[in-house]
C-alpha cells in the first residue's frame, strides 16, 4: 500500500520508504493555476489523467493525455521519450497519484508533480473541462471549420447526388481499417494525409466534385481543407458528420469493402503540400540535423514516420515511430502528451509529412519535416513492424459514438451536438493558441 505525502518544497519525487509496512511517497504539488501558466507560455509539460479512458472521456483539461495508472509501465516508454520531462499527475479522487508516481519513479522519471486536489482543484479554479477522447485536436477542426467556411453537404444531398449518378468521387479518410467496418456506397479508401497525393488519380477530370467523410467530423473537415489549402482544382466537400449523419438520415452503409485509391503524381502532391507547410511556418531539415534535436536533452523530441503501415515496416529511419498522419493530426494526445514538445516528421514521398506537419503547426506544435534520408544512403534503414503496447482492455476503453455499426442515434446526436459547441468552448478556455491558416 502506498500513501502520498504532498509537499510544495520537495522538488522531485523521493525515494519510497517503508515505515509500519506503508511506502510513503513524498512529492511536490501544483495547483491548477500553475499548470495553466506553463499551457499558455507553451512550456514543455505531460499533464497526465491517471484514470480509465472511459472516465477521462467525461471531462479533463483540454491539453490533458489519459494513461490510467495501471498501464504506465506499458506506455510511458514509448509516449514519454524524455525522462526529465515535466510530469503533472491527476486523478478524480480515486488515490491513483500514488501509485502512479512510485510506477513512473521506478522507470527513472525525475520531475513528477500532483495536481493539488486533482481534476476537483481544476473545477474549483473555474477552469474548462473537455469531453470525449482527442478532443483538442477535434475542438481545432471545429475551428478551422469556423474560420474558414470549409463546405459540406448534408447526407440527403450526398445520397441524392449517388442516386442520380452525379460526377463525384467519395474519399474515406478514417484507417483502413475503420473504412472496412462500415464506408459510404461507392467511396474509396484515402487516409487524411494520402488525400493530396492520391486526389489526381482518384478525380482526375477537374470538374469532379470531390467528397471528403470520416466516421464524425474532425477527418472530414481536415480533409477537405487540406485538398482546398493545397488547391486541388477540383470542388472539394466535406459529407457534413461523416457517416454518423449518414447514418442518423437513415442511410445504409457498406460493410467490408476493400477499395483503395491509388496513388496520383507524386511530385505535383509535393509541390503543392510544400506550399502549404510554409504558409504554417513548417521548418525543414536534413538527415545530419537529426543528431542535433535528439542530443538536446532540454527537450522532447518525438519522431514519426507518417506512411503506411506496410511502407513503414519495409524500411523506415532508426528511431522513428509509425503513426499515419492523417490519424496523428487527429490524436495527437495520444501520441504526443507531452505538450510544448518538438515533432519530427519522415516520408519518402514527402506530400503526407508536410501536409501533416502544416496542421500540426496550426495546432501550436514546433514541427519540422525530414528531407531525405531513405533512398540517399544517409541513413541505414531498419525493417520490421514497430513495438507496441497491447491496447486498452474493452472493459477500460471508451466507447466513442463514431465507431462501429452498435451506436444509439441519440448517444450520436449527442455526439454532434457537443462538437458544435467546443469553438465556444476554446474561446472560454483559452489556452489553446491554435491559428488558422
Amino acid at each position: 500500500m502506498s500513501r502520498v505525502v504532498r509537499n510544495l518544497s520537495s522538488p522531485v519525487i523521493r525515494q519510497p520508504r517503508t515505515f509500519n509496512s506503508e511506502s510513503i511517497i513524498v512529492i511536490r504539488t501544483t495547483n491548477a493555476s500553475e499548470v495553466r501558466r506553463a499551457l499558455v507560455l507553451r512550456r514543455e509539460i505531460a499533464l497526465i489523467d491517471l484514470r480509465t479512458e472511459a472516465s477521462f472521456a467525461t471531462g479533463h483539461p483540454l491539453f490533458a493525455a489519459n494513461l490510467a495508472a495501471n498501464r504506465i509501465a506499458l506506455e510511458a516508454p514509448f509516449r514519454l521519450p524524455r525522462r526529465d520531462v515535466p510530469i503533472v499527475l491527476y486523478d478524480d479522487g480515486d488515490g491513483w497519484v500514488g501509485t502512479a508516481a512510485e510506477a513512473f519513479a521506478e522507470l527513472g522519471f525525475t520531475d513528477i508533480t500532483a495536481l493539488e486536489d486533482g481534476l476537483s482543484g481544476w473545477r474549483a479554479a473555474g477552469f474548462e473541462l473537455f469531453q470525449d477522447v482527442n478532443s483538442y485536436a477535434k475542438a481545432f477542426g471545429e475551428l478551422v471549420e469556423a474560420r474558414r467556411h470549409t463546405p459540406s453537404l448534408s447526407a440527403e444531398d450526398v445520397a441524392a447526388l449517388i442516386e442520380e449518378k452525379a460526377d463525384i468521387a467519395i474519399v474515406d479518410a478514417r484507417r483502413p481499417s475503420e473504412y472496412a467496418t462500415m464506408n459510404i456506397p461507392g467511396s474509396a479508401s484515402v487516409p487524411g494525409a494520402e488525400l493530396v497525393l492520391r486526389a489526381g488519380a482518384v478525380a482526375p477530370d477537374p470538374d469532379t466534385t470531390i467528397i471528403v467523410n470520416c466516421a464524425g467530423r474532425t477527418r472530414s473537415i481536415i480533409g477537405t481543407q487540406s485538398l482546398i489549402n493545397a488547391g486541388i482544382p477540383n470542388r472539394v466537400l466535406a459529407l457534413r458528420n461523416g457517416t454518423i449523419g449518414w447514418t442518423l438520415a437513415e442511410q445504409a452503409l457498406e460493410h467490408g469493402s476493400e477499395r483503395h485509391a491509388a496513388p496520383g503524381d507524386a511530385a505535383e502532391a509535393r509541390s503543392r503540400s510544400r506550399a502549404v507547410a510554409y504558409r504554417a511556418g513548417v521548418r525543414r531539415v536534413g538527415p545530419d540535423i537529426i543528431p542535433s534535436l535528439r542530443s538536446d536533452l532540454s527537450r522532447t523530441l518525438y519522431c514519426f514516420d507518417v506512411r503506411s503501415d506496410e511502407e513503414y515496416a519495409a524500411g523506415h529511419i532508426p528511431g522513428f515511430r509509425h503513426y499515419p498522419g492523417g490519424q496523428l493530426v487527429q490524436e495527437t494526445d495520444m501520441a504526443a502528451p507531452v505538450r510544448g514538445a518538438r515533432i519530427l516528421l519522415a516520408d519518402d514521398l514527402g506530400s503526407r509529412a508536410d501536409m501533416t506537419a502544416s496542421w500540426l503547426a496550426q495546432m501550436g506544435w514546433e514541427v519540422y519535416v525530414l528531407d531525405g534520408g531513405f533512398d540517399d544512403g544517409m541513413v541505414e534503414l531498419e525493417r520490421g513492424p514497430q513495438e507496441a503496447p497491447s491496447p486498452i482492455p474493452l472493459g477500460a476503453r471508451y466507447k466513442r459514438p463514431y465507431e462501429g455499426t452498435d451506436n444509439a442515434s441519440v448517444a450520436m446526436q449527442a455526439y454532434l451536438d457537443w462538437e458544435y459547441g467546443l469553438v465556444e468552448q476554446l474561446e472560454r478556455d483559452g489556452t489553446h493558441g491554435f491559428f488558422v491558416i
